[in-house]
């Protein structure tokens, strides 16, 4: 039987070397008397063993990762030729029963179900997946556009791109406007680790996105829309503009879409510059019109005066991903998943201190130890979990003994740090929650507009303080200067940027303030990350003389001769830490 072999071909597989792979492939094919076909697809979410092939062989799925041009020869002799799978190359299969799917298994994959799944390139593969079926049910049925959007509104669907508010309500916002022109806008810019999660839905799965925004184009009355995706994605971009022109080609946009008579609606791909401030939806779209990213008062809303000072609508790409979902199975349906007040799924960017790094999807209400130890895998080198940055550079810190707080709006909220649009950076023993405070604050300060003075000024202050807090030049109401600084912040910003800016910061000192205390007090950084609160010391006990830290000193710091103990000189010692790495004794100690 001919077996298909499946490369994925997403941003992160193509950065690990997935298309030399993919080539390799394409160029041998013939070779082997047409005994598999070749395609291609997106990630799949497991970006931790990238380039991956997906074999499929008599109904039953054979996941391979770490693939090389080599291995893929193999792979072909041994699985397609020989039909003897390489077991010890499988990382994953499809069957439940299989030990290797805990990644997989404790996913539900909802929004992401397509992406690994089809050729996000063929709009047929989509079709076959009951693609843009839910348009099609709305123009069978006559459904009105005010019943749409009181589906969305049953199934409890909320903003997934931070806020968390109520997307049916939002929508009926802006159907309430007269207009001749509304828009429909696809926020795809948003710059925390969660915007990976939004690149990789678009690269995988962008017929997902398109049929979402008709379908609110169709519930609140717009005309005309736009899919404002950062350059710096660029093969998103090239996917969306393939899925666009399919869709026209096909009735999906145009003129009476789906036989819906004067539904008329189309859109286009913007390309942004990558400005975090862009992610707030008033900045957005200034920036579409050709203004500088900056936020505007509010009211008006966007959805009375938004874009060319229209009603306009504007959801990130996860939400619009959920509509077609919800309107093909019901709200009833969709709301199954979840917990009371946040229904549905959420996708994740699990990164940091993780041994699985990679894309996840998971209902709301479980567990944030559930999402690291059985779907990351738990924490690299064994080391132990300390905390988890949720919410991207303005979300919060929440420390390991509140790892069974559960991934919902409120619950999450209540830690102090926020949804946002998926990062979730997982930190061990070894980092220091100062430094982090003080990496998401230069972020965020860089990021800032400057339109306000809080934002502008306030952030350089605080950051100043980080900075000499992190140098071992704390002083004495240093806390309580930044949590002052911080508070005014959030409360005087105009966007969303400055008034969640403090987070790391204010959430840092809730539950990690005797490390700032440490930092201040004692000057010392417990995690021993700070180059200038750290001291290397040789350790006479274990020091045999050997010479290899004197050699490799960059400085010279470093004295003694052959079998003697050797001594550091700290006046001289730059602390870049090459004697550490290379004693193989473990003579050097890190103080």
């Amino acid at each position: 039987m001919n077996k298909t072999v499946i490369v994925g071909l997403g941003s992160c597989g193509i950065a690990a070397g997935a298309n030399k792979v993919y080539s390799w492939l394409e160029k041998n094919v013939t070779e082997t008397d047409n005994k598999y076909t070749l395609k291609k697809t997106s990630c799949i979410g497991m970006c931790y063993r990238e380039p991956l092939i997906e074999v499929i062989d008599n109904g039953k799925s054979y996941i391979y990762g770490d693939m090389t041009p080599k291995k893929a020869e193999d792979l072909i002799n041994r699985h397609i030729i020989n039909e003897t799978p390489i077991k010890e190359w499988i990382v994953a299969t499809k069957e439940h029963d299989a030990p290797e799917n805990y990644f997989l298994n404790m996913q539900h994959k909802v929004v992401t179900g397509n992406c690994g799944a089809i050729d996000p390139e063929v709009i047929e593969e989509y079709e076959s997946k009951d693609g843009y079926r839910a348009i099609k049910d709305i123009a069978k049925n006559n459904v009105p556009s005010a019943d749409v959007i009181q589906e969305v509104i049953d199934s409890g669907l909320r903003g997934r791109g931070g806020g968390g508010f109520s997307t049916g309500t939002k929508w009926r916002f802006a159907a309430g406007y007269n207009s001749d022109n509304k828009y429909i806008i696809c926020n795809a810019d948003e710059g925390d680790p969660g915007a990976f999660m939004d690149r990789s839905l678009l690269e995988g799965d962008p017929h997902a996105v398109l049929e979402g925004m008709i379908i609110g184009a169709y519930a609140i009355g717009a005309n005309r829309g736009v899919i404002y995706c950062r350059a710096e994605y660029p093969l998103a971009i090239k996917r969306l503009n393939i899925a666009i022109n399919q869709a026209r080609q096909k009735g999906y946009l145009g003129n009476n879409i789906a036989g819906i008579n004067g539904f008329n609606f189309d859109l286009y791909v913007k390309e942004g510059a990558g400005a975090f401030v862009c992610g707030e939806e008033t900045a957005l779209i200034a920036s579409i019109e050709g203004q500088r990213g900056m936020p505007r008062k509010r009211p008006p809303f966007p959805a009375e005066s938004g874009l060319w000072e229209s009603p306009t609508n504007i959801n990130n790409v996860e939400t619009w991903a959920n509509i077609p979902i919800i309107i093909r199975n019901g709200a009833k349906e969709y709301a199954k998943l979840g917990t009371d007040k946040s229904k549905g799924t959420k996708v994740f960017a699990l990164t940091g201190k993780i041994k699985n790094g990679g894309l996840v999807e998971v209902p709301m209400g479980i567990s944030i130890n559930d999402i690291i130890y059985k779907l990351g895998g738990g924490i690299q080198y064994d080391k132990k979990f300390k905390g988890v940055q949720l919410g991207g550079p303005s979300g919060g810190c929440i420390p390991a003994h509140l790892g069974d707080t559960l991934i919902d709006y409120d619950s999450v909220n209540k830690t102090g740090a926020i949804m946002g649009s998926g990062g979730m950076v997982i930190m061990d023993e070894s980092t220091c929650m100062v430094d982090v405070a003080r990496f998401f604050l230069d972020f965020t300060y860089k990021e800032s507009c400057g339109k306000c003075t809080f934002c502008r000024v306030g952030t350089k202050r605080m950051l100043e303080i980080l900075e000499r807090i992190t140098q071992g030049e704390g002083e004495d109401g240093d806390i309580e200067k930044l949590i002052d600084l911080g508070e005014q912040i959030k409360e005087s910003s105009l966007c969303g940027l400055g008034q969640t800016a403090p987070n790391p910061v204010l959430s840092t000192i809730r539950f990690f303030r005797d490390e700032y205390e440490a930092h201040i007090k004692s000057k010392k950084c417990p995690a021993k990350s700070c180059k200038k609160l750290i001291t290397y010391k040789v350790d006479k006990d274990k020091c045999i003389g050997c010479t290899v830290c004197s050699r490799n000193c960059p400085v010279n710091a470093i004295d003694g001769d052959r079998k003697e103990i050797h001594f550091i000189r700290q006046e001289d010692c730059i602390k870049c830490g090459v004697c550490y790495s290379r004693c193989k004794f473990d003579a050097i100690e890190l103080l």
